[in-house]
């Protein structure tokens, strides 16, 4: 025999009620909507969706889970192999389909991510409020910190008119993100630079193996740009700040120590760096990575986070670390017992 309940449930689509029945002594009603899929979670635990369901459910710990829409199975739930604790951190990696995952494309996308984490902690340590972001290209740099939190002011420098443009437009509503057309550099001149090489427009020619490497490098546009030295910009930058506390991150395709040379005495105001250095050469006359960390080193800068930034596909080198160092005299002093 039905009981009162199952007989009203029953009733209710005859008056325009959608009624979805979640199991003994529960259900959903609704004057609009529906269709709508259930799917179990776990014993006691369901998801209602209106549009879009069901679900299919991973488990990533015992008070967890992760749901992924599906239309007739097209989609398939994360294996459980892919989901990765990250030590005790309390934090999980999930992986989508990890046996068909493109390693090399998955460790430096993971490296990007633990270099900005580093990097935004390492701010938050030492206090910086002013980054200067050389070779800044469309903005990627400052967006990345900014979405990491960091709410500091960010000068940045980009020498060619186009991309400039595009930088330009990135910052014009942050209102503590400055913008300079101009490279840096050793002396105060102009110079011819390489661009049309995407992202990697450089004051440099490009060495036999960046050319065996990269096809863009067989042909490019050149532009005239005005190159400034870092220490005569620095006050301009910092002005407005009572008490400033400067980071410095290149990216400059081969030209990071020229720029760190501009600095001349005033490198001793940036508590701390981060370059693109190189073990591979991409670059006609660039340095590799031991001359760069070894200069670095020379001004009191020590290494807290190596990251790769490319790597062969064949063989597994690394041709790039974003290298970050920081002055530890420089760090606040440790709380006392």
């Amino acid at each position: 025999m039905q009981t009162l309940y199952r007989r009203l449930l029953r009733l209710m689509p005859r008056i325009g009620v959608q009624v979805t029945d979640l199991g003994p002594g529960a259900a959903v009603v609704a004057r609009r909507g529906g269709p709508y899929e259930v799917t179990d979670v776990d014993q006691g635990t369901k998801v209602l969706s209106r549009r879009g369901g069901p679900y299919r459910v991973t488990g990533v710990d015992k008070d967890t889970w992760l749901l992924r829409r599906t239309r007739g199975g097209a989609r398939t739930a994360v294996a459980e192999k892919g989901v990765v604790p990250l030590g005790d951190t309390g934090a999980v990696l999930l992986i989508d389909d990890p046996e068909h995952q493109d390693e090399r494309k998955l460790q430096l996308s993971a490296a990007e991510y633990l270099c900005v984490q580093h990097v935004t902690a390492m701010l938050e340590l030492y206090g910086v409020n002013c980054v200067f972001d050389v070779g800044a290209n469309t903005g990627q740099y400052a967006k990345r910190l900014r979405r990491a939190g960091y709410t500091g002011r960010i000068v940045s420098f980009e020498p060619t008119s186009e991309t400039f443009t595009k930088l330009a437009k990135a910052a014009e509503k942050d209102p503590d993100w400055r913008v300079y057309q101009c490279g840096l550099g050793r002396e105060e001149s102009t110079a011819e630079i390489h661009k049309s090489w995407l992202t990697m427009n450089s004051l440099l020619p490009p060495s036999d193996y960046g050319k065996g490497r990269y096809s863009r490098f067989k042909k490019s546009d050149t532009e005239e740009i005005r190159i400034r030295r870092l220490d005569e910009v620095m006050d301009e930058a910092l002005e407005g700040l009572a008490d400033p506390v400067p980071y410095l991150k290149m990216d400059t395709q081969g030209y990071d120590l020229e720029v760190f040379a501009g600095a001349g005495k005033r490198v001793t105001d940036f508590v701390g760096l981060q370059s693109e250095v190189a073990c591979l050469r991409l670059y006609e006359g660039s340095p590799g990575m031991g001359e760069a960390v070894a200069a670095y080193e020379a001004e009191g800068f020590g290494i807290t986070g190596m990251y790769p930034v490319t790597r062969e596909a064949t063989t597994g080198r690394v041709i790039e670390f974003d290298c970050v160092m920081m002055r530890a005299e420089a760090a606040p002093e440790p709380p006392k017992q």
